[in-house]
C-alpha cells in the first residue's frame, strides 16, 4: 500500500504520460452524458485518477487543476458521444471510484463506467484503487511514485 491523505496528491510519470490520483473525499459528484446526469456518492478513501497525455510541467498542472476543479469546485464529469471530434483533442481524462483500470484501447472521454480510464500504452493494464489510509496498485511494474502537496 502506498499511503495518501487528502492534503496530497500522487503522480506516476512515464516518458509518454502522466497519472494523478487523489483521495475523493465524502463526496457527491455528477456525471453528465449526452442523455442522463448520475450521481456519483463516494467514500473518502475512493479516488479521483487523471491521466494526462504527455509529461512536461503543464501537464502536471493542469492534472492538478483538473483534479482541483471537480473535488473542491464541484466540476461535473463530462462523458462524449463515442465519436465526438473533442474527444481527440483531451489532454486530461478523469476516473472516479474505488477501482480504475488504465487501458490504452479506448477512446479518450467517452466512457461513463467510472472503473476505466484511457491511459498511455506504458500504463496500460495497471489498476488502481482506494484503501483506508491509502492507494494499492497492480500491475505497476517498478514505476516511481511521486508524492506531491495537493493545493492550488
Amino acid at each position: 500500500m502506498t499511503p495518501l491523505n487528502e492534503n496530497e496528491m500522487l503522480l506516476l510519470c512515464g516518458k509518454e504520460g502522466t497519472l494523478g490520483i487523489v483521495k475523493a473525499g465524502e463526496k457527491q459528484f455528477f456525471l453528465e452524458t449526452e442523455k442522463e446526469e448520475i450521481i456519483l456518492a463516494l467514500s473518502p478513501d475512493d479516488l479521483l485518477v487523471a491521466s494526462g497525455f504527455g509529461t512536461d510541467k503543464t501537464i502536471i498542472n493542469g492534472l492538478k487543476c483538473v483534479l482541483y476543479m471537480i473535488r473542491e469546485v464541484g466540476s461535473p464529469f463530462i462523458v462524449l458521444p463515442k465519436k465526438h471530434p473533442a474527444s481527440k483533442r483531451l489532454k486530461i481524462v478523469v476516473s472516479a471510484g474505488d477501482r480504475t483500470r488504465i487501458s490504452c484501447s479506448i477512446i479518450p472521454g467517452t466512457h461513463p463506467e467510472q472503473d476505466i480510464l484511457c491511459g498511455s500504452s506504458e500504463f496500460d493494464g495497471i489498476e488502481i484503487s482506494g484503501v483506508k489510509g491509502g492507494v494499492e496498485f497492480k500491475n505497476l511494474k517498478g514505476r516511481k511514485i511521486e508524492r506531491i502537496p495537493f493545493r492550488i
